[in-house]
């Protein structure tokens, strides 16, 4: 079953489906927050708490990994009714992170390594429950369209607080801790915001059937609870398993391209950075556009379009390293356009189509899956690329491309069981 696309832009509506101007400046403000440390978290540890880069590097990705085992229990929170009150905690749990970082004395991994995984939980929890308030609020095509708005104003605020971060950076340890605790008080501000907003949706019916029904449209179309608050969730086994390896694509320009240009094509460092305000300024100004231009598609078929962008992004960087000397670094930069363009087409349909598989008893269930498939493909990833670059370009872009490629194909051709209207989440797939 499809919806009718979204055909306009209406910033005031936006803003509404997106969960009000309140939220919209929580989102902000956490983004703000986030781009203030998030990216020198690692120069923290060895700056600040003076520790090795290895044992940093290691603490951070324990922490992402173990940060995941809480989404099942976000996942069940969500679905007894928590909106706003998840997202709020989310930003809480991260404040708490900060403020263990800041009492981390110099030399010591482990407390390091526990305020990473707090930060990492407080990371891992927000993207579910972001997905599962705005689910409550919009409807149909126009939730794309408001998840879509989410990921451009937090990129936005992600790069203006990286930018911010990077003009202090040359306060050395100092400016750091100022930094973090500024990230702090941010995590704080936000939270009050969206706690605010006191948003909820009244959980699914009980077994017996005479419970309340799905409430605000819990699962973005005002349907009923339906059959019970367990229900089965979606199996979306395919779909999982290609996010894995779609996911990669978030982490090409922070990791695959500057070790591509840096030790291969032994290019300026500018490239990187340039490559990198790009790919946030792209994602900023099209996100909305595109994802509204895309809607008069099935969200599966926007997926599996997206694999395909992916995968001739990751043959054009193939092709782009072979030139070499002084054109290499220009046509990476050309071809990062286009894996950005990929990663827009992906981050606004594959979301999207979760909430429009999930049943409204187990929506938080099933973004909760959804979560730790992005999680664990977000953690493994920089591990896989720096394994595969040494052997070559060919065993870099070509491996990412095939797998990319394989998994478009098993997001299309993947059969969705068929959801009664009365627990859908939302429309159309």
């Amino acid at each position: 079953m499809t919806t009718r696309a979204v055909t306009s832009i209406r910033p005031r509506a936006l803003v509404r489906a997106s969960g009000g101007p309140r939220y919209a400046v929580a989102l902000a403000v956490d983004a703000l927050g986030t781009g203030l440390l998030r990216p020198f978290l690692l120069l923290y540890g060895v700056m600040v708490l003076r520790l090795s880069a290895p044992a940093t590097g290691i603490a951070m990705t324990v922490g992402v990994v173990v940060g995941l085992l809480c989404m099942p229990a976000v996942g069940r929170w969500l679905d007894r009714g928590a909106r706003s009150t998840v997202v709020a905690a989310s930003m809480l749990v991260r404040a708490l992170g900060v403020v263990l970082l800041l009492a981390a004395p110099a030399g010591h991994v482990w407390p390091f390594a526990a305020a990473a995984l707090v930060l990492g939980a407080g990371n891992q929890a927000w993207p579910a429950a972001h997905a599962a308030l705005v689910a409550t609020v919009a409807h149909g095509r126009e939730r794309d369209a408001a998840l879509a708005a989410g990921r451009a104003l937090r990129n936005a605020g992600l790069g203006v607080g990286a930018l911010l971060a990077t003009a202090c950076l040359a306060g050395g340890a100092a400016a750091l801790q100022a930094l973090a605790a500024v990230t702090g008080l941010a995590y704080l501000t936000a939270a009050a915001l969206a706690r605010s907003v006191h948003l909820r949706a009244r959980p699914a019916a009980p077994p017996d059937g005479d419970g309340a029904t799905g409430g605000d449209g819990a699962g973005g179309d005002g349907t009923t609870g339906g059959d019970g608050a367990g229900g089965p969730t979606p199996r979306m086994r395919a779909l999982l398993a290609a996010n894995v390896v779609y996911v990669f694509c978030l982490n090409v320009p922070e990791i695959a391209l500057p070790l591509v240009l840096v030790t291969q094509l032994h290019a300026s460092p500018v490239w990187s950075a340039a490559i990198f305000v790009a790919n946030t300024v792209l994602v900023v100004a099209l996100q909305v556009p595109l994802t509204v231009l895309l809607s008069r598609f099935a969200r599966r078929t926007v997926l599996a379009l997206a694999g395909v962008v992916l995968a001739a992004s990751y043959l054009g960087f193939l092709a782009a390293t072979s030139l070499g000397g002084g054109w290499g670094a220009p046509a990476v930069a050309a071809v990062s356009v286009v894996c950005t363009l990929g990663e827009i087409v992906y981050a606004g349909s594959a979301t999207a189509l979760v909430t429009a598989l999930a049943p409204a008893p187990v929506l938080g269930r099933t973004l909760a899956r959804f979560e730790l498939s992005t999680g664990f493909g977000l953690a493994v990833s920089p591990a896989a690329i720096t394994a595969l670059a040494p052997h070559g370009p060919t065993a870099l872009w070509g491996g990412l491309a095939a797998a990319t490629l394989l998994s478009a194909s098993a997001v299309a051709t993947e059969k969705d069981r068929p959801v009664p209207p009365k627990t859908r989440a939302g429309t159309g797939g």
